[in-house]
């Protein structure tokens, strides 16, 4: 399939009103601009066809990708094309309101740039890519760019199925007999005609955290060997290298990376079972597996980290969405510096483990209810507590309230809008310099002493 730059008007019709069942795949724009989803909603059956859905309702219900635009008013915009969109249909907001979308179709897949274009939608294709696997990247930190993974399971030659170029190299030379390889693309932004190969990675890689503000270091969990750790790619020298190697055995993920300070997230069996830990890349520090990530009963998944904290990991708040048995949820907030975390109510209607942190420093929770179909709650980081009472916080491993806080409930929501009742970070003490950072090493996270690295 050829680019185009002609927009091809697309015509699946959305009633003002419709109500949206249910959202999946919410994404939020590195800037924090826009957001993009794909909605599922209610549309007037064509005429003669009577049957009644899955919700007990008359029409149909059908995928269309949507729109947020974040800010003081967050509102959304439908962007539906001229059929519903399969469920697996991937969408990634880019900061000029544009909206990157992957589509399968037969044995490629499709991608184009949705618009606003009056009462519908503008469309321009850029290209299409062929594999076993084609997945898009979270959005990239510089703004004019997207990436994809492509992963071949034997030859790794198709690629593009039109419109773009080969010019990738391989960062660790060829792949080993059955695992494939994976092919880092640039599907917009590379200013040429289609996407293009930046690089390949032997084995299957999924995933993919990115590790600094200018789209240089991607982090991606590689399955090779029948093992899966986190390996770092620089797409400018089209290099791959080692990031979590926490045993020969283990299984290392990263889940979440913080450039400001160097903070990583990631889950690793290394332990023994699957955990949440924590590193600081560049460092030469042994991972550490805190207790207060390790909650019985409950998954913790990491949302979003806060920024600004130069070279200072111990004092970002991570914000981790808890999920109970029977979907009772909850939000968590935790620095690596405590050894506690500190529990709030969700806000109803939460997209699912998204979140972003302000330029005011108040962290955003996007949710949606009939009443409030395109909210963004916030919360503000908790205090920081005197180091003196740190010692003995220990006896507080995974320590959970008797009942979680439900959704809307007012544990840990002042009167505020929705915000935490915790005060934040506060501005009454004294600014410290900033520190000058020099630029990250990325040296792998290895050979962690275990007795040691379980300790919080």
């Amino acid at each position: 399939m050829s680019a185009s730059t002609d927009a091809s008007a697309r015509a699946m019709e959305i009633p003002p009103a419709v109500r949206v069942l249910r959202r999946s795949g919410f994404t939020i724009a590195a800037d924090g601009s826009y957001a993009a989803c794909l909605a599922e909603a209610r549309v007037p059956a064509p005429e003669g066809d009577g049957d009644v859905d899955e919700y007990g309702g008359g029409g149909v219900s059908g995928w269309f990708p949507e729109r947020w635009t974040l800010g003081p008013e967050p509102y959304a915009v439908p962007l539906p094309g001229a059929q519903p969109e399969e469920a697996g249909t991937q969408v990634v907001p880019l900061p000029d309101g544009r909206v990157l979308i992957r589509r399968r179709v037969a044995d490629r897949h499709d991608l184009a740039l949705l618009y606003p274009a009056g009462a519908g939608t503008g469309e321009v294709p850029i290209g299409s890519l062929c594999g076993d696997a084609v997945t898009l990247l979270p959005p990239c930190p510089l703004g004019g760019a997207a990436f994809a993974l492509v992963y071949e399971g034997r030859s790794g030659e198709r690629g593009s199925a039109g419109g773009g170029s080969g010019e990738g190299g391989s960062g660790e030379g060829d792949s080993a007999e059955g695992d494939g390889v994976t092919t880092v693309w640039q599907v917009y932004g590379a200013g040429k005609d289609g996407p293009v190969a930046v690089m390949r990675v032997p084995g299957r890689c999924t995933g993919g955290v990115w590790l600094d503000r200018t789209g240089r270091l991607l982090a991606v969990d590689r399955t090779l060997a029948g093992r899966t750790k986190a390996v770092a790619v620089d797409l400018r020298l089209g290099e791959a290298s080692p990031l979590l190697q926490i045993t020969e055995d283990s299984d290392d993920r990263l889940v979440l990376a913080e450039p400001d300070s160097g903070l990583l997230l990631l889950r690793s069996d290394a332990t023994g079972e699957a955990r949440l830990g924590w590193g600081v890349l560049g460092s030469r520090r042994p991972v550490r597996f805190p207790d207060a990530l390790q909650v019985p009963g409950i998954l913790l998944t990491p949302v979003a980290a806060q920024p600004g904290q130069i070279l200072m990991p111990e004092a970002a708040v991570v914000a981790l969405r808890a999920e109970a048995p029977g979907g009772a949820e909850s939000l968590a907030l935790w620095r690596p510096g405590e050894r506690r975390l500190h529990w709030r109510a969700s806000p109803p209607g939460w997209l699912g483990a998204t979140g972003y942190w302000g330029a005011d420093d108040l962290l955003r929770l996007p949710c949606s209810v009939p009443e409030w179909p395109c909210g963004v709650a916030p919360y503000e980081a908790p205090r920081v507590r005197p180091a003196a009472g740190a010692s003995g916080s220990r006896r507080g491993r995974g320590a959970v309230p008797a009942a979680l806080p439900g959704p809307g409930s007012s544990a840990g929501l002042g009167s505020s809008g929705g915000r935490g009742s915790s005060a934040g970070l506060g501005s009454s003490g004294a600014a410290l310099p900033a520190p000058t950072r020099l630029p990250w090493r990325v040296l792998p996270l290895q050979q962690a002493p275990l007795a040691a690295a379980k300790a919080g």
